[in-house]
């Protein structure tokens, strides 16, 4: 969602001519796509299954417009293909929207209804996503954080970045996938998608 500084960067992807029907959302930066990501996205297609079926489960990509940062290192393009790659590989159909930042929370709600339709309903793990869905007509359903501790995304990072200069592929996945899913990992390690966080510590200068 937005935060202070934006209002500089462009809103990228423009919005669709038709946003989707009203269906499940699941809001999220996944940067990368981590196994916390898919405890909620499975957790999030059971209850469409059971209460909702005849709604599509549409996985909404945040921060689709800010510059790469060690926060934000792969681009929302990357972040689809990591979720179908996921996606693909766990039989779960989803619609994949990506959402710019903007610098006005309470407009958010409706800034993102113009990627990701209308209400709908929301399902996420985060307070803060909880309480400006639902003041703005949304149903809530809101999950339960698994292994949080493990699997936030700055943890995830962080261990990524420490080994984007380790170029054994095999100790790189035995260490990735502790958190995140094995066809993420695959196809972070086919594009050669670690290399690139080396460069963004202080300064540019590459981590050791």
């Amino acid at each position: 969602m937005g935060a202070t500084g934006l209002s500089d960067l462009p809103l990228e992807p423009a919005p669709p001519e038709e946003p989707p029907e009203p269906g499940v959302v699941v809001l999220g930066r996944f940067q990368p796509v981590h196994k916390g990501h898919a405890l909620m996205i499975q957790a999030a297609d059971v209850w469409r299954t059971e209460n909702a079926s005849g709604e599509g489960l549409i996985i909404a990509i945040g921060s689709s417009n800010q510059p790469p940062s060690i926060r934000n290192p792969w681009s929302s393009e990357e972040r689809s293909a990591m979720l179908r790659a996921w996606l693909d590989s766990s039989g779960i159909e989803a619609t994949i929207v990506a959402i710019p930042d903007i610098e006005d929370p309470p407009k958010w709600v409706a800034h993102a209804e113009k990627y990701h339709g209308s209400a709908g309903s929301i399902f996420t793990t985060d307070v803060g996503t909880a309480e400006l869905y639902e003041s703005s007509g949304w149903p809530v359903i809101m999950g339960e954080l698994e292994h949080r501790d493990s699997y936030e995304g700055w943890r995830v990072r962080a261990t990524a970045q420490m080994l984007s200069t380790v170029y054994d592929e095999d100790a790189v996945r035995s260490v990735m996938v502790a958190s995140v899913p094995d066809e993420v990992v695959s196809h972070m390690l086919e594009e050669g998608s670690l290399g690139r966080l080396a460069f963004m510590g202080e300064g540019g200068e590459p981590v050791g």
